[in-house]
């Protein structure tokens, strides 16, 4: 139930600062030129509180639905406008100035991204040096002479700090023309380049780690497959595992160690599974589902449990040791902090149209859509793992709605800025006939998205 509350929590927190701050997009700039706005409402449905400004007479609202929000401004295509105030109605304004108010919502949600990511490097990113494990024999990696023990230090030009950089980079550079040039470091402290076959981009971005498709196996330390302290109320706890089980097999794939059992759960977000366990002299069998992890763009699994870390201090000390040895906290200065953010919304933008764009001509699977059920998860694991990986979270969600009004769909920011283009080329406003019916087809993509993400959703809620 705490697991629940949190993600609900989360995601009204992350959903109400996005909405709020593209809204306040639209209702600075209407006012900087010359607009009367009438109401700034945060949320649908019953206000909760208002407010009436007596200077300005805006209406600011507090509403009970924290899903949404607006800015209403004085225009006769809503209702009749005194002649006195005509030159204060949106629609009497040039198109540029609408062309502005209408496109600062997005643009606000770019610098929404940008200042969490500032806030996110500030405080410091945690994560793994990008050291692999093990390749799979037949894999690109394999193929190109990427081995256990190899450090990923440049992916093309970027540089790597965490496996979270090589994911990203991986996946980005291989929407370009699929040759992707890794620099890795052996053991020895020697650099070498590879190049890796990511071409079938169908494949890398069907649904699943990518890094399992590329054939890579993070480093683990070698721990047996005995759990160890468990998440209040995480999948793990609630499937009724306890610390000291000892995994078996997991639906009759047999687990020889924790990096097994790793790699199987994070494959297998929302999917129910059959865990073989021994509980002392006990052999037991559970089902066990796996939450959904908060990652940038791959669906991965959570179950909230940590590995046993020995029966004596002088073990527990080797291993924490080694497992640090491996950790790297990324933080940067505010000024370097800014830059990095600026870089990395644009990164991130430039990636998020790359894959919509393999959606579109067929090239990614519709199950990477999510619906505001996996987002309510990603929001709320995120805020369990720390202020940092909120942020990052807040950042990602901030973008893709940034880039999702942008879509020349009618009834998005993206379809209004559409009509503006056609207005400047032709000299006149697009009729309200044509309007009309693009507006019905508008509802209707917007729908059948919708309910692509809310199949998704369910689909992973029931496995």
């Amino acid at each position: 139930m705490n697991t629940v509350l949190i993600s609900i929590a989360a995601f009204i927190v992350a959903i109400s600062v996005i909405v709020t701050i593209h809204e306040l997009g639209h209702y600075l700039v209407a006012r900087l030129l010359g607009v009367r706005v009438l109401r700034f409402s945060v949320g649908f449905g019953k206000p909760l509180l208002r407010h009436v400004s007596r200077r300005s007479g805006i209406e600011y609202i507090l509403a009970a639905l924290p899903l949404g929000g607006y800015v209403k401004m004085l225009d006769e295509r809503e209702a009749p406008v005194e002649e006195k105030e005509l030159a204060l109605a949106f629609n009497r304004k040039p198109v540029a100035s609408r062309f502005a108010i209408v496109v600062a919502g997005p643009l606000f949600n770019f610098l929404l991204a940008i200042i969490a990511y500032l806030m996110m490097y500030t405080v410091g990113v945690q994560g793994f040096k990008a050291e692999i494990g093990a390749t799979i024999e037949g894999s690109p990696a394999y193929v190109a002479g990427l081995r256990s023990g190899d450090e990923i230090v440049r992916i093309n030009a970027v540089n790597i700090l965490t496996w979270e950089d090589a994911g990203i980079a991986f996946i980005d550079q291989a929407l370009n023309d699929g040759r992707v040039a890794v620099t890795k470091r052996d053991a020895n402290g020697y650099e070498a380049e590879v190049i890796l076959d990511l071409s079938d981009t169908r494949a890398l971005l069907a649904e699943g780690m990518a890094l399992d498709k590329i054939g890579i196996q993070p480093w683990r330390a070698n721990l047996p497959a005995v759990l160890g302290e468990l998440t209040e109320e995480g999948a793990a706890q609630r499937a009724g595992l306890q610390p000291k089980d000892r995994i078996i097999a997991v639906n009759g794939q047999a687990i020889n160690g924790w990096g097994d059992w790793v790699s199987v759960i994070r494959a297998h977000p929302g999917q129910k599974m059959t865990v073989e366990l021994k509980r002392g002299e006990q052999e037991l069998r559970l089902s066990l589902t796996p939450d959904f992890a908060a990652d940038s763009k791959q669906a991965q699994g959570r179950i909230g449990a940590y590995p046993w870390l020995g029966e004596n201090d002088a073990e527990r000390k080797r291993i924490q040791q080694e497992i640090a040895a491996q950790q790297v906290t990324v933080t940067y200065s505010p000024l370097e902090a800014l830059q990095k953010g600026a870089s990395k919304t644009l990164d991130m933008s430039v990636l998020t149209i790359k894959l919509l764009a393999k959606l579109v001509l067929g090239e990614a699977s519709l199950k990477n859509i999510s619906g505001p059920i996996s987002i309510a998860e990603y929001a709320g694991l995120s805020a369990q793992l720390g202020l940092a990986t909120f942020l990052g979270t807040l950042a990602i969600i901030s973008i893709s709605i940034g880039i999702l009004n942008l879509l020349p769909i009618p009834m998005l920011d993206g379809g209004h800025l559409m009509y503006y283009c056609i207005e400047i080329v032709k000299g006149s406003p697009v009729s309200e006939s044509i309007q009309i019916y693009a507006q019905k087809l508008g509802v209707f993509l917007l729908i059948s998205l919708m309910l692509v993400a809310f199949y998704n959703d369910f689909q992973r809620l029931l496995g």
